[in-house]
């Protein structure tokens, strides 16, 4: 699986959990240590906590492990780093003060990041 396509497949179960402005960032020509950022923010610490559940168990059923979690236990900011992809779920306060948005503003955005499915081909 393409390091674009986890982001994505993230996006997808975060949009599921209703995390609030999902947000894929593109590291890959700035920094050595990932290749996507996907931000998100919720308005609870139960639900930044549901949504890094739900994303882990998402890419566990694809095979893939997480090197680290951080701030799981507290909730107020989660970082899932699965190597090529680090997932970073806020609270929205938190998003505001840390502002990875801006700190990384030379990095393109993904402007949909769970694309929709081609349609079938007409017969």
């Amino acid at each position: 699986m393409e390091s674009l396509e986890i982001a994505q497949e993230v996006a997808k179960v975060i949009e599921d959990k209703l995390g609030k402005d999902v947000v894929i960032k593109d590291l890959s020509a700035l920094t050595i240590v990932c290749d996507y950022f996907v931000i998100t923010s919720a308005p609870t610490r139960l639900q930044t906590r549901d949504i890094a559940r739900a994303v882990e168990d998402r890419l566990g059923q694809l095979g893939l492990q997480n090197k680290r979690i951080q701030g799981h236990r507290e909730g107020s900011w989660i970082l899932m780093d699965y190597g090529v992809v680090v997932v970073l779920i806020f609270l929205q306060s938190e998003r505001d003060f840390y502002d990875l948005e801006g700190l990384w503003r030379n990095a393109p955005r993904i402007d949909n990041p769970t694309p929709e499915p081609a349609p079938a081909p007409r017969k």
